[in-house]
C-alpha cells in the first residue's frame, strides 16, 4: 500500500487512492485480453471513488460534502458490480 503524502493524515484518502491504483492495475489486464468495454466501465467507476472522495474535501458546504460522498458510495456500488461480473465471467483475470 501507497501512502501519498498528501493523504498522510487522511486514512480514508489514502485507502481511495490505492484502490485506484488497483482498479489501474486491474483494467491494464482486461485490456491486454481485449476486454475493453469491462475494462472502460470498470476504469471509470473505481477511479472515480478516490476522485468524488478527493473533490469532497474541498467542498462548499457540508451538504456538498455529503453529496460528493454519495456520488463515491454509488460508483463504490457500481464498481463491485463490475468486479462481480469479472469473477463470474469465463476468461476473466482473478479480481
Amino acid at each position: 500500500m501507497i501512502e501519498h503524502p498528501k493523504y498522510k493524515n487522511n486514512p480514508i484518502l489514502n485507502l481511495t487512492f490505492n484502490f485506484s491504483l488497483e482498479i489501474v492495475k486491474y483494467t491494464e489486464k482486461l485490456e491486454i485480453l481485449r476486454r475493453y468495454n469491462v475494462a472502460n466501465q470498470l476504469f471509470r467507476s473505481g477511479t472515480s471513488v478516490g476522485a468524488n472522495v478527493n473533490e469532497a474535501q474541498n467542498a462548499e458546504s457540508k451538504a456538498d460534502f455529503i453529496h460528493k460522498l454519495k456520488i463515491s458510495a454509488k460508483e463504490a456500488e457500481e464498481t463491485e458490480y463490475w468486479l462481480m461480473i469479472c469473477e463470474n465471467s469465463e476468461n476473466y483475470p482473478p479480481t
